[in-house]
Order: C-alpha cells, then sequence, then structure tokens
C-alpha cells in the first residue's frame, strides 16, 4: 500500500468511528432521557424526582460529549482526507483518544499512531511521497 492509500483508509475508518460515536451517543441519550421522564412522570416523593432530574441531566452531558467526540472524529476525518498538514496533528490526537474504546478504537489508535509517526506518514504529510508523480519509465530502446 502506498502513503495514500493508508491516508485515505484511515479518513475513512474515522468517518466509520465518528458515525458510531454519534449513534451510540445519540442513543445513550435517549434511553437516559426516556428514563429520566419516566421517573419523573411518576415521581411522588422528593427523591424521585431528583433522581428523575439526574437522568436527564446525564442524558444532555452525554448527549453533548458524544456529539463534540464525534463533531471532532468528522473534522479529522476531513481534514486527513483532503490531506492538509493539520490532518496528520489531529489524527494524533484522535488516535490517542479512540485507544481508550475497546477494540474497534484501540485497533484504529494503533493503525493511525503507526502511520502518523512512522516514516511513511511523515513523508507523505512533508510531501517528499504519496502526491509526487513515479518516476519515468525507461525509454523502450534501452530494454535489452
Amino acid at each position: 500500500m502506498t502513503a495514500r492509500d493508508h491516508n485515505k483508509l484511515l479518513a475513512i475508518f474515522y468517518f466509520i468511528q465518528a458515525g458510531l460515536q454519534l449513534l451510540g451517543g445519540i442513543f445513550v441519550a435517549l434511553i437516559y432521557g426516556v428514563m429520566g421522564g419516566a421517573v419523573l412522570s411518576t415521581a411522588r416523593r422528593d427523591d424521585e424526582q431528583i433522581m428523575g432530574g439526574i437522568f436527564l441531566a446525564l442524558a444532555v452531558v452525554i448527549g453533548i460529549i458524544m456529539l463534540a467526540l464525534g463533531g471532532f472524529t468528522l473534522l479529522t476525518g476531513f481534514k486527513v482526507s483532503r490531506e492538509r498538514p493539520v490532518g496528520r496533528t489531529l489524527g494524533i490526537v484522535l488516535s490517542i483518544l479512540v485507544l481508550l474504546s475497546f477494540p474497534l478504537g484501540t485497533a484504529l489508535g494503533i493503525y493511525g499512531l503507526w502511520f502518523f509517526f512512522g516514516e511513511v506518514g511523515k513523508n507523505f504529510y512533508a510531501g517528499l511521497s504519496g502526491s509526487a508523480a513515479p518516476p519515468p519509465l525507461p525509454a523502450p530502446s534501452s530494454w535489452q
């Protein structure tokens, strides 16, 4: 695989990771929101109302955090897919963050760190390989 292929593959994986984060965040926030609403609607005592409020607050906090992480992952995917120099920096940060998301995030984080810190990734983002035209073929008369 060429450096450009690795870069495209990482961008695709970042988009997939962003989709999973956004879907998971929405799902968890909905569950907590429904639970909080159900507890609040049937609450008869103060402690039940407090518990319902805690569930609703958790739904909002989880939703905001997952939206922010998903947005950051989407931004990184776009910058990496466009081969922007800031894409390497964002990719390194994101690769470190997703290491905690076992098992898919761990694999993505290791692959991203391997690429961005390896010579192939460093040369690609420095403009030394991947974007240059291949060397010209020798003239047909020299093929003997």
